[in-house]
């Protein structure tokens, strides 16, 4: 169990360090409060010490933003080309994320956070975290994620395909962008089985919050198998199928890719982005060197009954990034010996699509996204 060290006054005091993104326990800690100036304790994270706040909570918000003023003083320059601005532009929010992550708080044995003026934070972090394990110490910028990643469960997302909301937990990707979910609730199913949706059998392959699955539960589709390699996502899986009533025809297995058995639809949302996540939420958006694209392509010949088809959901973002190329997405179909019966595009609706200010807003102007439906050749 990782340990953090501080001072407080003449009295030395230990806790467990937790982080989701896996940075290590910091080494220098300094003990601040409403008293700290922010420039001093800007200068002191630049220089990789790490603040435990012990005075108001707001003051702490306070801080937090005093620190991303001066981050985004220096604006971003983007690189020769759109795949160098793509990596700068990561790099770039690495070292603020880093920075602002120097602030830390101290959660107690039951996960009550000690300040003046907090909220209540305990269900918040046992949804995220799991049973307490003692006084923890985590940034405050990590559980100001929780907060909202608790805010989101609550209340949910407004899927109108489903007649319903989807409750993500936390560490699990939220379908916030829609066009792709209306894409499956739209496409039609495979001809064979077309006028008996009952019969059919779809695998749903990185379900994350089973919204896709349960959009083809309530299209009629019989039996959904949704997969994960992701427990927290397996679990927020379950959830929503058993808030949506669907648990009687949605089945949440893994953690895995493809579940065992043949299917007359398999269906894949593979996260768009061939890079590395740093961060547990951004493995659904980062896929290194396109790992589940290919594992589904190459698998899904084998796991589809006669007549069966493949509907794979990509945007063509990384395209546009210089991430990856149609040629490679086009050979890496031809190896798996797929066909393409057709390929239905939509734009997307998200508000960084239309955000001039985006440094990538030139990739993100020209997304299309696209559902292809495949079949394995003869």
């Amino acid at each position: 169990m990782p340990t953090i060290h501080w001072a407080d006054g003449p009295v030395h005091r230990s806790a467990r360090w937790h982080s989701e993104n896996g940075t290590p326990a910091p080494r220098r800690v300094v003990v601040a409060d409403d008293r700290t100036k922010a420039a001093d304790a800007y200068r002191l994270a630049c220089e990789g010490t790490a603040l435990l706040w012990q005075g108001d909570y707001h003051g702490a918000r306070g801080l937090l933003r005093a620190f991303g003023r001066r981050l985004d003083r220096k604006p971003f320059t983007p690189g020769t080309g759109p795949a160098a601005s793509f990596h700068l532009h990561r790099r770039f929010r690495g070292h603020r994320a880093r920075i602002l992550g120097k602030v830390l708080v101290l959660l107690r044995d039951d996960y009550t956070l000690g300040l003046r003026r907090a909220p209540d934070v305990r269900l918040a972090c046992r949804e995220a975290y799991g049973p307490p394990q003692g006084p923890t110490v985590v940034s405050l910028r990590e559980l100001l994620g929780v907060i909202g990643a608790h805010q989101w469960r609550t209340k949910g997302v407004d899927i109108p395909a489903l007649g319903g909301r989807i409750h993500p937990h936390y560490g699990v990707f939220s379908p916030v962008r829609g066009e792709y979910v209306d894409l499956v609730a739209r496409a039609p199913f495979p001809r064979a089985v077309r006028n008996h949706p009952g019969r059919l059998t779809a695998f749903d392959l990185g379900t994350g919050t089973g919204v896709l699955a349960a959009v083809l539960a309530r299209r009629g589709v019989g039996r959904v198998v949704a997969t994960d390699i992701s427990p927290r996502a397996l679990a927020c899986a379950r959830d929503n199928a058993g808030r949506l009533g669907l648990a009687d025809r949605v089945e949440v297995t893994g953690p895995c890719l493809f579940p065992e058995g043949r299917a007359d639809l398999v269906v894949c949302n593979p996260p768009w982005l061939p890079a590395r996540p740093t961060a547990p939420i951004e493995q659904g958006v980062y896929d290194p060197g396109s790992a589940m694209l290919r594992g589904f392509l190459t698998g899904l010949a084998a796991r589809l009954r006669p007549g069966g088809e493949g509907w794979l959901i990509l945007s063509d973002l990384a395209e546009h990034l210089g991430l990856r190329t149609r040629r490679d997405l086009l050979t890496a179909l031809a190896q798996a010996r797929l066909d393409v019966v057709e390929k239905t595009d939509t734009r997307p609706r998200h508000p960084r699509a239309g955000d001039a200010a985006d440094p990538l807003h030139a990739a993100r102007s020209a997304e299309t996204t696209s559902l292809w439906r495949l079949t394995p050749r003869p």
